[in-house]
C-alpha cells in the first residue's frame, strides 16, 4: 500500500534559510506567524495530511463519486470524515481575512498546506480549494451583502464553492459561452444553460454548494466583453442565513474520468436558476479571473505533490527490492540481489523526481511571497512589482510543474516495474491523478500561449525585465563566493538561454505569429529550467551559510540538476528559434 510523510523539514529549511522569512515579520499576516508558530502549523498540516486525508485515497480512488436518482451525489466512504476533519481545523480560512471568520496568515502558508494535503488525497483536497479560489473572486469583487452571506459559511466548511465556466461546446474559448442571465427586476437574475467539467459541482460534504457562475446577459455584445459573473446557490440562502428553498440547478450526470475519482466532475444544468450578480455587468471574465488564477496556482502545487508522493514511494521500493547485481561489483553480498537503488537508471529516475521536488518547492514559496507582498507591503512599488512578477511566474508554474510533475510520476511508476502497473501500489493512481493537471484550469499549451502573448510583453516587459535583472544580480553576487562556482556557471549559461530565447521572440513574434506560437511551449520549460536552477542556486548558498543538518544531500541535488537537468534549455532553444516552418507546412489533410 502506498504511503505519505509530508516534508516539513524541507519547507521549513527554506521558509528559515532560503526565504529568511523573519524579514518578512513586520507586514501583517506575518507577525502573527514567526518562524516557530510556523513550524507547528505545518506539523498540524502535515499530521492533517497523514493521518486524515491519505488513509482514503487509494479507498477514494477505488469507490469513486456515485450519482443518485434525484441528482444528488455521494462522495466515497471516509471522505466526509476527512472532510469535517480538514474544515473544522480551520484550514479552509488559513489565510483568508479575519472579519469573515478566516485566519489571516500568509497566502504563503495555505501554498505549502496546499502542497501536502494534494499530495495525500488530491481528489478530496479539491473540495476546499475550489471554495478558497471562490471565497477569493468574492472577496475581491462581490459587495458586501453577498461576502457578508457567503463567505463566512465558506471558511467554516459548513458551505463549499465552485466554479462553472467551460459549456459543450467551449472551453477555452469562452466568447462562445451560451448560458443566459434574464434580469428580474428585483436585482436578481435566472439563469439557464449547461456547465460541463465542473469539479465538485455536486456532493455530500457540505449543505450548501456556492457556484460562481459565468453567462451572458440578454443584449449583452458577443464574445468575451458581454461576459459576466454571479452567484448561484445550490439552496437560496434564507432571512436568517440559513439555506432555505432549492435552487434551480441540477447535477445531470457525472463524468467517468481517468482519475482523480473521488471528485464529483458533474454536468450542471441551469434551468432558470436564481443568481446575483458579481461585480459589474459584462465585466465577468475580469472577476472570475482572480479565482482562475488562484486554481492555477494550486494546480501547480498539484503537480509538485503527485511528483512527491509518488517520488517517496519509488524511492522506498527501490530501496527494498532486490533485482540484479550492481555493475561495480555486489553490493549486498549476503543477498540473492542487490537493491534496485545500486542501479545508475533507477537513481536516475529518482534523482530526477527529487531534485524537481526540492527546486518547484523553493519556486513555490518564492511565488507565494510575491502574492503575499502584492497585498501586504507596505509601500506601493514593491507591491506593483511583486504583482508583476507573480503574473508573469503563474503560467510557467502551472505549465512546467504539472508536465513536470506527470512525467516524473511516470518514471517512479518505471522504477516499479511490473508492480507499479498494478493498482495495489499506488504508483499508477498517482500517474492517472497527475494527468488532469495539465488540462484543466487552461491546458498548458494555453499556459505557454499565455505566457509569451501576454505576460511577456505587458507594461512594455516590465515584469520580465525586473526579473533577468534580480537573476543577474543575483549570479554577479554569487561570483564572489568560490564555492557558488559549480551552481553559479551552470545559472549564467541557462540565464544567457533565457535572454537570447526572449530576444528571438521579440524579433520574430510579433512579425510572425504563428513563429510565437511554435515557440511558445519551448519557452515556457526554458523559463522554467531556468528558474529552478535559480532555486537550486540558492538553496546550495544556504547550505553553504547555515550548514544545515543535511546540507550535503541538498548540495547533491543541486549539483544533479545543474549537471543533468538545466543543460535541457539548450535543446528549447534550438527547437524554438527554429521557427514555425517546419510545423505549419503541412497542410490539414497531411497531418
Amino acid at each position: 500500500m502506498p504511503s505519505y510523510k509530508a516534508p516539513v523539514a524541507d519547507a521549513m529549511f527554506l521558509l528559515r534559510d532560503v526565504f529568511h522569512w523573519d524579514r518578512y515579520g513586520n507586514l501583517p499576516g506575518f507577525v502573527d506567524a514567526p518562524l516557530d508558530v510556523t513550524e507547528a502549523i505545518l506539523g498540524e498540516a502535515g499530521k492533517l495530511a497523514e493521518a486524515e486525508l491519505q488513509p482514503v485515497n487509494a479507498s477514494g480512488d477505488r469507490e469513486g463519486c456515485t450519482r443518485r436518482e434525484d441528482g444528488t451525489v455521494t462522495t466515497p466512504k471516509g471522505f466526509k470524515k476527512a472532510y469535517d476533519a480538514y474544515a473544522q481545523g480551520g484550514w479552509i480560512g488559513l489565510a483568508a481575512p479575519g472579519e469573515y471568520g478566516g485566519q489571516g496568515l500568509p497566502y504563503t502558508l495555505a501554498a505549502i498546506v496546499n502542497e501536502f494535503c494534494a499530495a495525500a488525497n488530491m481528489a478530496l483536497t479539491m473540495y476546499p480549494g475550489l471554495t478558497q479560489g471562490a471565497v477569493a473572486a468574492l472577496l475581491r469583487h462581490g459587495n458586501d451583502a453577498q461576502k457578508k452571506t457567503y463567505v463566512p459559511a465558506m471558511l467554516e466548511g459548513r458551505w463549499s464553492g465552485t466554479m462553472n465556466l467551460t459549456e459543450p461546446h467551449c472551453g477555452t474559448d469562452l466568447g462562445l459561452l451560451k448560458t443566459k442571465a434574464a434580469p428580474q427586476g428585483d436585482g436578481s437574475f435566472k439563469i439557464s444553460g449547461q456547465k460541463i467539467f465542473i469539479s465538485a459541482g455536486e456532493h455530500d460534504l457540505t449543505e450548501n454548494i456556492v457556484h460562481l457562475v459565468l453567462a451572458r446577459i440578454e443584449g449583452a455584445p458577443a464574445g468575451v466583453k458581454g461576459i459576466s459573473l454571479f452567484v448561484v446557490p445550490k439552496f437560496l440562502p434564507g432571512p436568517d442565513g440559513a439555506p432555505g428553498a432549492r435552487n434551480a440547478v441540477s447535477c445531470g450526470s457525472i463524468e467517468h474520468k481517468m482519475g482523480i475519482h473521488g471528485n464529483a466532475t458533474c454536468v450542471m444544468n441551469y434551468d432558470g436558476a436564481t443568481g446575483w450578480l458579481v461585480g459589474e455587468a459584462n465585466r465577468g471574465l475580469a472577476a472570475m479571473f482572480v479565482m482562475m488564477n488562484e486554481a492555477r496556482l494550486g494546480v501547480a502545487m498539484q503537480g509538485l505533490a503527485q511528483s512527491e508522493v509518488a517520488w517517496q514511494n519509488a524511492s522506498a521500493y527501490a530501496k527494498e527490492r532486490v533485482q540484479g547485481r550492481s555493475l561495480t561489483g555486489a553490493k549486498a553480498p549476503d543477498k540473492a540481489a542487490d537493491p534496485l537503488i545500486v542501479h545508475p537508471d533507477v537513481r536516475r529516475m529518482l534523482l530526477e523526481a527529487a531534485s524537481f521536488n526540492a527546486a518547484a518547492r523553493a519556486l513555490a514559496i518564492y511565488a507565494g511571497l510575491q502574492s503575499d507582498l502584492s497585498v501586504r507591503a507596505a509601500d506601493d512599488k514593491e507591491r506593483q512589482a511583486a504583482d508583476d512578477r507573480l503574473g508573469l511566474l503563474t503560467p510557467v508554474l502551472k505549465g512546467v510543474f504539472t508536465d513536470t510533475g506527470f512525467a516524473n510520476a511516470v518514471q517512479a511508476q518505471q522504477v516499479l516495474g511490473g508492480h507499479g502497473y498494478v493498482a495495489e501500489w499506488g504508483l499508477e493512481q498517482f500517474v492517472r491523478d497527475a494527468r488532469i493537471a495539465m488540462i484543466y484550469e487552461g491546458a498548458n499549451g494555453v499556459q505557454a500561449l499565455d505566457l509569451v502573448g501576454r505576460k511577456l510583453p505587458k507594461d512594455g516587459g516590465r515584469a520580465m525585465t525586473a526579473l533577468m535583472g534580480e537573476l543577474a544580480a543575483f549570479a554577479k553576487e554569487q561570483a564572489a563566493e568560490p564555492r557558488m562556482a559549480e551552481f553559479v556557471g551552470p545559472l549564467k549559461v541557462g540565464l544567457d538561454q533565457l535572454q537570447k530565447a526572449t530576444f528571438w521572440l521579440m524579433a520574430n513574434g510579433l512579425a510572425r505569429p504563428d513563429d510565437a506560437g511554435a515557440a511558445s511551449y519551448d519557452y515556457m520549460h526554458l523559463f522554467g529550467l531556468v528558474l529552478l536552477g535559480w532555486m537550486h542556486c540558492r538553496i546550495a548558498r544556504a547550505c553553504i551559510d547555515a550548514a544545515p543538518p543535511d546540507a550535503d544531500r541538498r548540495l547533491k541535488l543541486a549539483r544533479f540538476f545543474m549537471a543533468r537537468r538545466l543543460p535541457e534549455a539548450a535543446a528549447h532553444l534550438a527547437k524554438l528559434s527554429s521557427g514555425a516552418a517546419t510545423l505549419m507546412a503541412f497542410e490539414p489533410a497531411e497531418m
